[in-house]
């Protein structure tokens, strides 16, 4: 008996094995002198004629032999895939968070698919935006967002004046200086409004998430630890075509 783990650590190299050995069968097949053979000897029409040694060359490859050298090498391939696939429709495990059974009897494949989504979830709420720290902020029954207290400020405007810096005397003009004083003139009240959301809200989430992963994670080394039957199937499939 094997595990559905030790069976997904050999996959990757087997199918790097036959991959090689069926494209390197694959390119012996192609070479027309490794596949033919020659023998022939001379004889010279009378006795006085030149003598020539015999010429033979072997034939190098048979094609049979190839076909059940590829078929050897893909055996293995098909096994070790086809124990995987069928050990993937049996294999399952709960994912438990927080003590809680979330979800029960989750198969590997829905298992790996939910790893990857959390990925994307996981950024998703990181970038969630955040009401800013400066403000103090509140929940708006009425809209259900989130306001500040309302601030009063004034709002004034700017009217000249002038400063004399020396009165007129008969000789000169008076010199005058033009500045601008601020006036109050009016009040503006202001609360400002957000759809954000605060800090911890975001930290909540971001934490819920990671803690999914984890029981993902778990989970899914739970269901490779399934105990499983090798398949042969092979045998079979190289029998028919190759036989």
């Amino acid at each position: 008996m094997a595990k559905l783990n030790q069976i997904i650590a050999v996959e990757k190299g087997v199918k790097a094995k036959a991959q090689q050995e069926l494209t390197s069968a694959h390119q012996d097949v192609q070479k027309p002198a490794l596949l033919t053979g020659i023998s022939r000897t001379y004889q010279p029409k009378d006795e006085e004629g030149e003598q020539l040694p015999p010429e033979s060359t072997r034939v190098q490859l048979q094609a049979e032999d190839v076909l059940r050298d590829t078929a050897t090498a893909l055996t293995r391939l098909f096994d070790v895939t086809a124990t995987k696939d069928w050990a993937n429709c049996t294999a399952r495990a709960d994912i438990t968070v927080e003590g809680r059974v979330l979800l029960r009897d989750v198969p590997v494949s829905y298992l790996l698919f939910l790893e990857k989504q959390l990925v994307d979830l996981y950024t998703f709420v990181r970038k969630l935006p955040v009401l800013d720290a400066a403000e103090s902020w509140s929940q708006d029954p009425s809209t259900d967002w989130w306001k500040t207290e309302t601030v009063r400020t004034i709002r004034t405007k700017k009217v000249p004046r002038n400063h004399v810096k020396a009165e007129a005397t008969e000789k000169h003009p008076a010199q005058v200086e033009v500045y601008y004083e601020d006036i109050p003139v009016g009040y503006w009240t202001t609360v400002k409004f957000s759809g954000a959301l605060p800090a911890r809200r975001v930290n909540q989430l971001t934490e819920r998430v990671e803690r999914l992963q984890q029981a993902v994670k778990y989970a899914r080394e739970e269901a490779n630890g399934t105990e499983i039957e090798d398949e042969r199937v092979g045998d079979a499939v190289f029998g028919y075509l190759f036989g």
